[in-house]
């Protein structure tokens, strides 16, 4: 099958989308990559999303964004197609993840609630593919966290044939999924959040910049300045940190809010810009290498590092001091597109969903089960698409062909 991933994280910047071929199931399951494809947002777009997801955002501002974000969704699916030579009619499938608003932990630790925006009936509408949106629900009722759903993917192709790895996402948020090796029939992988990804950092350059920057580009400004280790460790003491996984974050607790406190409290300090950046960089890469000593069920060997934070090499830096002995490598050392993975991490979801198969399991999420996600909006080939891949299960209770 051919289908298209979408995902705007976190950090609200722009849509990863992919192409890819995907063929069989586990344990036999194959991924090859066709296209990828950054989709710009409007210039106003992350402004407006960002000020939306906290709460202050109103009603018909949350709408309104739901349904832009679907147009826009299907624009990077149209230019995509495009890209690659084909025609919308040669895809079988999107899955959208959409865009990231919130996702509501209570102080025990349970999702109460998850809302990712962006109308998947506009996406099936104007480029006609049937499309898979709204993954996270469905494990939540299940009574899973709903994240991290990357570990999916690194479960069904990411395993090493004899030593633990873990697997590293630094987004907005950054996530690990802990997998044994191929020859362990016994041990279980484990996934959760590990805490914040770029998110305090780039809302902290935002507040520091009065507006006027939204990322530390290249890390160049973390690494002009001095970590502040009592200051730091104050802020490893949060008490997200020490929740037992599985368990998940976002934005409503590592995020705009945190950010100006923490800005503030440094500031008091007498800490300079750059002084800000480097501790809150040593606090995205420390908060991660705890994790892997408090919660790792095995010692791992390698981290497969990815998403936006594998760009800064301040974060990649820390991280690969703080985790040594492992060897930090990348997803592309291992064949997949660092940059557009989480966007891949969809692609499949929605291959699994079609197919009736689990994209969840209790292990990666916390679930009481394993779940078969999202929902699915019919494009104008969902008739030949069943015909083709259910078989007789598209017949109309008369026997003859729906």
């Amino acid at each position: 099958m051919l289908v298209i991933g979408l995902i705007s994280g976190t950090s609200a910047d722009a849509i990863d989308a992919v192409l890819c071929e995907i063929h069989g199931a586990a344990p036999a399951l194959s991924l090859e990559l066709r296209a990828t494809r950054t989709h710009p947002f409007p210039p106003d777009m992350q402004g407006r999303i960002l000020d939306a997801g906290t709460r202050k955002g109103s009603t018909d501002e949350l709408a309104a964004l739901h349904f832009e974000l679907g147009e826009l969704f299907a624009e990077a699916v149209l230019a995509l197609v495009g890209e690659a030579g084909l025609q919308p009619a040669d895809v079988d499938l999107v899955g959208s993840h959409g865009q990231n608003f919130w996702h509501n932990v209570n102080v025990r630790g349970e999702v109460t609630a998850t809302l990712q925006l962006t109308e998947a009936a506009l996406i099936a509408e104007r480029s006609g593919i049937t499309t898979v949106s709204n993954f996270r629900p469905r494990d939540i009722a299940a009574g899973g966290q709903g994240a991290p759903l990357a570990a999916t993917l690194d479960w069904l192709l990411l395993r090493h044939p004899e030593h633990w790895r873990a697997v590293q996402n630094i987004g907005g948020i950054a996530n690990v999924t802990f997998l044994p090796p191929l020859n362990d029939d016994e041990s279980q992988p484990l996934a959760f959040d590990t805490g914040p990804g770029n998110s305090l950092l780039d809302c902290a350059v935002n507040i520091l910049s009065d507006g006027r920057r939204h990322y530390d580009r290249h890390g160049l400004l973390a690494r002009a300045g001095t970590v502040e280790e009592a200051w730091l460790k104050m802020r490893l003491a949060h008490p997200y940190f020490n929740r037992q996984p599985p368990k998940s974050t976002g934005r409503e607790t590592f995020g705009m809010s945190m950010t100006t406190s923490l800005v503030t409290s440094a500031q008091r300090r007498g800490m300079s810009a750059p002084d800000i950046l480097a501790s809150l960089t040593a606090l995205t890469a420390r908060s991660i290498a705890r994790a892997y000593e408090r919660y790792a069920p095995q010692p791992v060997q390698e981290v497969i590092i990815g998403g936006g934070g594998r760009n800064n090499p301040a974060i990649v830096s820390m991280l690969r001091e703080a985790v040594a002995p492992a060897q930090l490598l990348t997803h592309e050392d291992l064949g997949y597109p660092s940059d557009h993975k989480e966007a891949l991490v969809f692609a499949l979801l929605a291959h699994e969903t079609w197919h009736n198969r689990p994209g969840s399991l209790p292990a990666l999420s916390g679930a009481s089960h394993p779940c078969v996600l999202g929902q699915i909006t019919p494009g104008a080939n969902y008739e030949s698409l069943a015909r083709a891949t259910w078989g007789a299960a598209t017949r109309s209770n008369g026997g003859e062909d729906a």
